[in-house]
């Protein structure tokens, strides 16, 4: 039970983050409604973010600024901005067209 005591590290950072991402995964594949999918994109993200923020840090690599995983988060943070309002602008046109959100019934869509 020393974890409990001990200060947070990086490998709790990367538990964390670790974590976000399995639940983003599981909830990716158990949901069928297309928010559902959305939200378990984003916590994909979220572990990924949490992940790169923590290898970036100064206890990693003490010879460089440290911001390299930050930038990388930032970047992510604004391919999930632009994800999200592209899969949203998607879930409304499919919801005009077909009354719900639901994913099995998108083997309609022909591209």
């Amino acid at each position: 039970m020393s974890f409990l005591t001990d200060p947070v590290g990086v490998s709790h950072f990367l538990l964390v983050g670790a974590v976000m991402f399995v639940c983003g995964v599981v909830c990716m594949a158990t949901k069928r409604n297309g928010l559902g999918v959305l939200m378990g994109i984003e916590l994909v993200l979220n572990g990924a973010n949490i992940n790169f923020v923590a290898f970036g840090s100064k206890y990693l690599r003490s010879e460089s600024l440290g911001l390299d995983g930050q930038l990388i988060a930032l970047f992510v943070i604004v391919l999930a901005a632009a994800e999200a309002a592209v899969a949203l602008a998607i879930a409304l046109n499919f919801y005009n067209n077909h009354a719900t959100i639901d994913v099995d019934r998108a083997d309609e869509l022909k591209g």
